[in-house]
This record gives C-alpha cells, structure tokens and sequence, in this order.
C-alpha cells in the first residue's frame, strides 16, 4: 500500500500542467544564539509532499519526466554525524522516502539547470525563499542564454498556491487521523491546566504543564503556547507568561499539540481558583463569558457547506455588539455600531482562520475575490472574543477582563463536526474543573 505521502505527491503532479516543473524548498536550522539552534521543523509544504525531517533539503517535481520525484539532500558525513545526528544521505531519499532520484545539495545549481531545461513552467512559492527564488532566476537566465546551443528556458513562473495549497485545505484522511491525535492531546494538556490553576501558581507553571503534556504523548506546541491572567488576556498574543495567578482573575489559555505536523488550535478562558481550589465566576465576568460564548455557539451552528467564513464572523459580530451594549460597553443601535466599526474596540480580530499543518493553514479566503463557500475537508477555528482595557473610560467592574473561546471546527457532507467538543466550555463545568486538580 502507498504512503499517504506518495499519494499527495501523485495527486500533485496530476494536478500540474505536464511540462512544468515544481520547485519546494525545505527549512534551514536557525539560529538561537551563539551556535544554539531553535529545534527544526521543516517547511509544511516539503513535508506535507514528503514526510522528509532534515534541513536543506529541495524537492522537484516534473510530471512529464520519468523520474519526476528529484530530492536534493544533505549527504551522508560520518564526522557531521557524530557531531549533529544521522542523515538520511542521498541513497536513503530514494530508498526511504520515494524520491525517482536524489543528489547532493551542492549539486543544486547543476541539477536545476538539467530539471528545467525543456520546461515551459515553474511553480514556485515566490517570496517565501528569497535564496530559492534568486538561484530559480539565475538558472533561468543561464537557460536563456544557452538558447542557441539547443537549451530551452521556462517562459513564466506561477504560484503554487494555486495548486498545492489547494490541496492542503481540503483535509485527506492521513491529515485528519493526524488532527484528530493533536486534538485529544490537547484535550488532556487543558484539562490539566484547568485543574492546576490556582491562585499562586504562575502563568509559566501552566505553560509548562501543557507544553509537557505535547511532549508526554511525542507531539510539539503547533504555536507559542499562550497563558494570560488577568488583564494579561487582553494582550492577543500575550507572550511573557511571567506573572503570579491571583485568585478573582479570569486566566486565558489558547495552546495546540502539532502531531504529526498538523496541529489544533484551542482557547479556554476560565476563573483562577483560590489555594484551596475553589473557582467562580465574579457576575462581570460571566456576563462578558456568556457573551462570548454565545456568540460562539451561534457561529458554529451555522458552519455547514456552502456558507462562509465572512457569514460565520458576520453573526459573530452581531452577538458582539449586541452583548457590549447590553453590557454597557457601547451605546447605540447594534447595526449602526456595527456598520461604523465601533466594536473593534473590544473585538479587532477576525472569527476564524484555516487550519491544519500551520496554525493560520494555507488556502485561499477569497478566491476570484469572492467569500469562499465551505466545502467538506476543511478544517478552521470559531475564536470570538471581548478584550476590555483597563482604561479609565471603561466600566470599572470590566476593566482588564479579556474572554476568548475557540475550537477547531470540521466541515462534513451535512454540517459539521466540532473537534475539540470535549474541551469544557460551560461556565459551571468550569468552576468545578477548575483547580481540582482533576482532569
């Protein structure tokens, strides 16, 4: 039976025009500091094609060749390996991982020369590799140059986008085996966090708790994992995780396994318990919660084929607006509000985001400049929120509560399926999870 990979990389081609050539650059390791390196994680196209682990690596493809898988790759080097780990080599990208061929990739600017000559086309992800692109052009000035010695340049270059990130939005099964294994580990690292917060432990305790728990189950954070008390929550990409649990606060965690390379993408947000464990909603907060989350609720009802993202975000707002006046946080008709962009005061960002390899997935929004229409396969987060400042223009029983809910939502043939359903969500299965020490 054939890797899920081979099976992408069919599809792949099939989808190409048959002179053309494909061209996917792998990530390079980068640097920490001094000569620390961030830990890899190669590029989701490569590795979404191949499966292939290591830095430097290039993959091309030319579906009107024989040989139509080439990998270029790091050699085999008994003193690197020593030093930095094994490598596949040249012979085991063939053996191991399906390439047609496979050279060195110092023989980079060599064997593109070859691989386009004759080619009329090259699909390429242009900006994403500025040395790629600059090598990609030499080649084919060189190529040019070489007309009237029988050589033959690509007359144009297109984005893969078009062809590949298609393919990505529109989950395979491997794909959604894989997120649904990210998603149960996520699953167990919130409710872990849930029953660890209490009043005294702090924001980089929780983080730890549920980076572990990737790491327990041999998954990775998909992202930076975010771990806001307070009026920390209002900060949307709130990094620091720096400061003490208090008990009255209200503690935001947005945290997603990669397993796999595909990861979840969930938002809990939760009252901090006391030191002996007891955890409520002030009535403020829960009236922000229930805001929220009803807003929420409405936009996941309506996830089904056919409808948008921009409809989903569209109710969304509206709950919004309406609850901010019903809570005083605006005034005025919720249309009118709506229609002047008031809300973005206390909502700025957008409701919903692909997902899958990467946190913010590939795929087009709006093809042909038009909301794209939900189809079976896809897979994307239901995130509203409310983040009030601690302003002094603000009600003083809001200031500093930041609420964000968010699940990964998967469209089926007749509606939906909510992935990350087993996550609480409910405002009193909250309070009793919550610092219990339970999972």
């Amino acid at each position: 039976m054939s890797s899920p990979y081979a099976r992408r990389r069919e599809r792949f081609l099939r989808a190409l025009p048959e002179r053309a050539c494909a061209i996917i650059g792998g990530a390079a390791e980068m640097r920490r500091n001094g000569d620390v390196h961030y830990p890899f994680r190669q590029h989701s196209d490569l590795l979404y094609l191949t499966g292939f682990p290591e830095p430097d690596a290039l993959a091309v493809f030319t579906p009107g060749r024989e040989r139509r898988f080439t990998l270029l790759v790091r050699p085999r080097d008994a003193e690197q390996e020593r030093w930095t780990g094994r490598r596949v080599g040249v012979e085991g990208a063939v053996e191991r991982y399906g390439a047609d061929q496979a050279f060195p990739i110092t023989e980079a600017p060599q064997r593109l020369h070859e691989l386009l000559d004759g080619c009329d086309e090259v699909f390429l992800h242009p900006g994403d590799n500025p040395e790629l692109d600059a090598l990609v052009l030499r080649t084919m000035a060189a190529l040019r140059r070489r007309e009237r010695q029988g050589c033959r340049a690509p007359r144009r270059i297109t984005d893969i986008q078009t062809v590949l990130h298609e393919q990505r939005l529109i989950k395979d099964e491997e794909a959604l085996a894989s997120l649904r294994r990210a998603v149960e580990i996520t699953a167990e690292a919130h409710r872990l966090a849930m029953g660890a917060a209490r009043a005294g432990t702090y924001e980089y305790e929780i983080e730890a708790l549920v980076d572990y728990t990737f790491r327990r189950h041999g998954g990775y954070p998909g992202y930076g994992t975010i771990v806001a008390a307070g009026a920390n929550a209002t900060i949307l990409h709130y990094v620091d995780a720096a400061d003490v649990l208090r008990p009255g606060q209200l503690l935001l965690v947005d945290g997603g396994c990669e397993w796999q390379g595909f990861t979840a993408d969930v938002t809990r947000t939760y009252p901090v318990a006391t030191a002996e464990g007891r955890a409520c909603f002030s009535p403020a907060q829960r009236r922000v919660y229930e805001v929220v989350l009803r807003a929420q609720q409405e936009g996941i009802a309506l996830a089904r084929p056919g409808v948008t993202i921009d409809d989903i975000h569209r109710r969304c707002i509206e709950v919004l607006t309406e609850g901010m006046v019903a809570l005083g946080l605006l005034s005025g008709q919720p249309a009118e509000l709506i229609d002047k962009g008031e809300y973005k005061r206390y909502y700025m960002h957008r409701t919903s985001h692909w997902l899958g390899m990467d946190v913010h997935d590939v795929g087009d929004y709006a093809p042909g400049g038009q909301p794209r229409p939900l189809q079976p396969g896809m897979v994307f987060t239901i995130e509203p929120g409310l983040y009030i400042g601690e302003g002094e223009q603000e009600p003083p029983e809001y200031r500093g509560i930041g609420v964000r809910i968010e699940d990964d939502i998967l469209i089926t043939e007749d509606g939906h399926e909510v992935l990350t359903r087993a996550i609480p969500k409910d405002p009193s299965e909250l309070e009793a999870l919550v610092g219990s020490g339970r999972t």
